[in-house]
């Protein structure tokens, strides 16, 4: 019962509600590994099924029979047909997998489609930043992309090594200083899919999060049309206007940039936060809460946060907050 208890805990432990499973496929790229992953299974469970049905046999057909001890089995030095039997058959399977792996490299690592929508992929310790070129859009943490639409990014790093990872859309792909990579697909399923810093990068690897957002062409376009969109300044005397002169006299002036009122380009660009659904890298959801948690202690929520305590008071906490959830 103790050894059941463990299992069922072990296994339990990989559920969650948005697992990062690579086992449901929502693009072709994902597809293509998919049926690697299948093709190599079914094959490898097919062997093992075969050649443990012949040990079994064997074992209950030439097993030691009572009264019958003393007899010795006859005793064969080899089998020519039976061994290039084993020897091929391993051989054409390999074969096979070798064909489908080769196919599926080349299509994988194969340059995208002239017309693919480009995102330019960011990897800082720790929260990602995507950029569209082509839209004039700068984003981070939440990477949009319009259904049956294919998407090349081009995948830097502005410190060290991470790996870019939506395990449902495509393969994880290196994101190396000083060195550009690329990846493409083309997502098929609407929908919010998780995903995860693939290499380790320093103290907050686990906590380096981020979103995947599949929409319709039409909720896409609304999207961009939004993010073109300059921010609405806040109304005289109110809490969001106090927020946005907190703002400007403390040093998040430095390092973010809010459209119209700040460039700084060391954290995330600020200027529709309150689009997004999560903050922090990820780790926190976007709302008043945990928005003004992670303002009052930035490191205490994620180890090694390069944006300090910057000890504010509650009610410049307060203010912030108001003119933020404003940043839509």
């Amino acid at each position: 019962m103790v050894a059941l208890a463990g299992v069922a805990m072990v296994a339990l432990s990989g559920c969650s509600v948005d697992p990062q499973t690579t086992l449901a496929p929502q693009s072709g790229f994902a597809d293509k590994i998919q049926f690697l992953l299948k093709l190599t299974f079914f094959m490898g469970a097919g062997v093992f099924v075969v050649v443990e049905g012949v040990l079994v046999y064997v074992l209950v057909r030439y097993r030691r029979r009572r009264g019958r001890e003393n007899e010795m089995p006859v005793q064969v030095h080899g089998n020519n047909r039976l061994e290039i039997t084993w020897t091929i058959i391993p051989t054409i399977l390999l074969a096979v997998i070798a064909f489908f792996t080769t196919q599926t490299i080349f299509a994988t690592e194969a340059p995208a489609p002239a017309n693919a929508m480009k995102v330019t992929v960011i990897g800082h310790q720790w929260w990602w930043e995507f950029q569209y070129p082509t839209l004039g859009i700068t984003t981070a943490d939440e990477v949009h992309m319009p259904v049956n639409k294919t998407v090349s990014f081009t995948l830097e790093s502005a410190d060290v090594m991470h790996s870019f990872w939506l395990p449902r859309l495509g393969g994880k792909r290196d994101v190396i200083p000083n060195h550009q990579n690329s990846l493409w697909w083309t997502p098929n399923t609407i929908g919010v899919t998780p995903g995860q810093c693939g290499q380790y990068c320093g103290t907050s690897h686990a906590n380096m999060r981020l979103l995947g957002v599949v929409q319709s062409q039409a909720d896409f376009n609304t999207w961009v049309a939004a993010q073109k969109a300059p921010p609405v300044a806040p109304a005289a005397g109110t809490l969001a206007a106090a927020g946005l002169a907190t703002f400007k006299s403390e040093p998040c002036i430095g390092c973010h940039t809010i459209q119209g009122v700040s460039s700084g380009t060391i954290g995330p660009n600020l200027t529709h936060l309150a689009s997004r659904s999560i903050i922090a890298g990820g780790i926190l959801k976007n709302n008043p809460h945990d928005l003004a948690a992670w303002l009052h202690n930035p490191p205490g929520e994620k180890p090694g946060s390069i944006m300090p305590n910057l000890h504010l008071t509650n009610q410049q906490i307060t203010d912030l907050v108001a003119y933020l959830t404003t940043l839509k």
